[in-house]
């Protein structure tokens, strides 16, 4: 019985041993980690508790904990980027934080300042973290409060929200009445904030300048523009390379929902610029019509993430201060997408409809590929179509080109398109020369190979 009894004591105090291993606090950290929790603690919720965790060139790997009391090495003559998360139902840090902190601090030497509130974030039930949002929102402004007593501009303050956060960055940007430098929002979310007012969720006025990304407006983002800039990549619903069905496991849940957040990772990268299409519609950037902005604008289409600021003194200059911006990704990393034009002249006697596979490849044979068939083109004779041409890559010197006609039937004649001209014409680099051929004859469904000359130079 003694030994039986000392057995169990000694078991006690193992498992107190390792109950004080788990729960060290944040000051035995030698470098303090983003909170994670675990699963169970999701269920059970968790009372909100704010982190602010402080990033610079000089401690890239290693955060110093910072608070409206204790603001450590925070250097007010530089921007300051708050990161915010969002809802975190399992209470596990955010997979992209760390790229993202160390993103940001290669592009540009400032505070990075990640925003911990996943105590209070974590929880099954999506309303009782929303709840929470405003809160963190008062927190954030009595630390701002303190920076500004130090010093430092709203206008050198950076907040990046993403899902509920961006909402949290609104909040934070109404209560200093829409005088914070710069807001972005990755994928707002969408439940319990679609119906609200303004006032109750992020809004184009609550910085001097707002940009958000919408990459999953049919499940948990929010549909409609809430920005300055609206960027929707593949009009803001399936992203390409997500799973399209519940056999994906968690990512088809999440998957498109995060993709905003790689989109805006990509602009800090060297290898991969997405410019965006100011636009209407998604439809409309599809057929060619919105993928000029010299034209309008006398400048440059903007580009997505931390450089979408360049639009801003345009924008904010347009009554409303508001614009929509289209474009099509690659189905991973970097994402980005090569745009040609492909301007077809037919000289059938009948009408044709269908669609156009265009394929480049370079002298060393690599190959690229574009399926123009979102919907039927028109093909009428001696009359131009314009067909917009998505590549994956950028061929700097094309050496052949295929086509393939298709009119997507399966029974019944096939047809004949007869090119008059084809020419070729890179928008991202319109300096390049334009290929051309001519007198063509597409059998349906058939692939058509060749090489293409220089078009002729029209002087004026």
């Amino acid at each position: 019985m003694t030994h039986t009894l000392s057995s169990f004591h000694m078991l006690r105090f193992f498992f107190f041993i390792s109950l004080m291993c788990l729960v060290r606090s944040d000051t035995d950290e030698t470098c303090p980690l983003f909170t994670r929790l675990s699963f169970p603690r999701a269920v059970v919720g968790t009372g909100l508790s704010v982190r602010l965790m402080l990033y610079s060139r000089r401690n890239l790997t290693c955060a110093q904990i910072i608070n409206s009391t204790v603001l450590g090495n925070l250097n007010m003559t530089k921007k300051t980027t708050f990161i915010v998360h969002g809802f975190r139902p399992t209470g596990s840090p955010p997979v992209w934080m760390e790229e993202l902190v160390e993103g940001l601090l290669s592009v540009e030497d400032m505070n990075v300042i990640v925003v911990d509130w996943n105590r209070g974030a974590t929880t099954v039930i999506y309303s009782h973290a929303s709840s929470k949002s405003k809160k963190v929102a008062t927190v954030l402004k009595e630390f701002i409060d303190q920076m500004l007593d130090k010093g430092a501009s709203l206008d050198n303050i950076y907040m990046i929200g993403v899902s509920l956060g961006a909402h949290i960055a609104g909040f934070v940007g109404k209560k200093y009445n829409g005088k914070l430098g710069r807001i972005t929002g990755l994928d707002p979310a969408g439940p319990l904030f679609s119906e609200k007012l303004p006032e109750d969720r992020l809004y184009h006025s609550d910085a001097q300048f707002v940009d958000v990304i919408h990459s999953d407006i049919d499940a948990l983002g929010y549909r409609g523009p809430l920005g300055n800039i609206d960027f929707y990549p593949n009009g803001g619903l399936d992203q390409p390379g997500c799973p399209k069905t519940i056999f994906g496991g968690l990512q088809y849940f999440k998957c498109d929902h995060q993709r905003s957040v790689y989109l805006y990772l990509s602009s800090l990268r060297e290898n991969c610029s997405i410019t965006a299409y100011p636009c209407d519609s998604y439809r409309d950037y599809r057929n060619g019509k919105c993928v000029d902005c010299s034209i309008s604008q006398n400048m440059s289409c903007p580009h997505l993430g931390y450089y979408a600021d360049d639009w801003k003194d345009y924008i904010r200059a347009q009554d409303p201060p508001m614009a929509k911006a289209f474009f099509d990704t690659a189905e991973e990393n970097p994402f980005c997408i090569y745009h040609y034009f492909v301007d077809i002249i037919t000289w059938n006697k009948n009408i044709r409809r269908g669609s156009i596979t265009i394929k480049l490849r370079d002298k060393a044979g690599i190959t690229t590929e574009s399926k123009i068939n979102h919907e039927p083109a028109t093909f009428q004779k001696y009359q131009q179509v314009s067909l917009l041409a998505r590549f994956n890559q950028d061929l700097d010197k094309v050496a052949a080109i295929s086509l393939v006609f298709s009119t997507g039937s399966i029974i019944g004649p096939k047809y004949k398109l007869r090119i008059l001209r084809m020419k070729l014409r890179s928008l991202a680099h319109p300096e390049r020369p334009q290929l051309c051929r001519y007198d063509l004859v597409l059998l349906e469904n058939i692939e058509t190979v060749f090489q293409p000359i220089l078009c002729p130079q029209l002087k004026m």
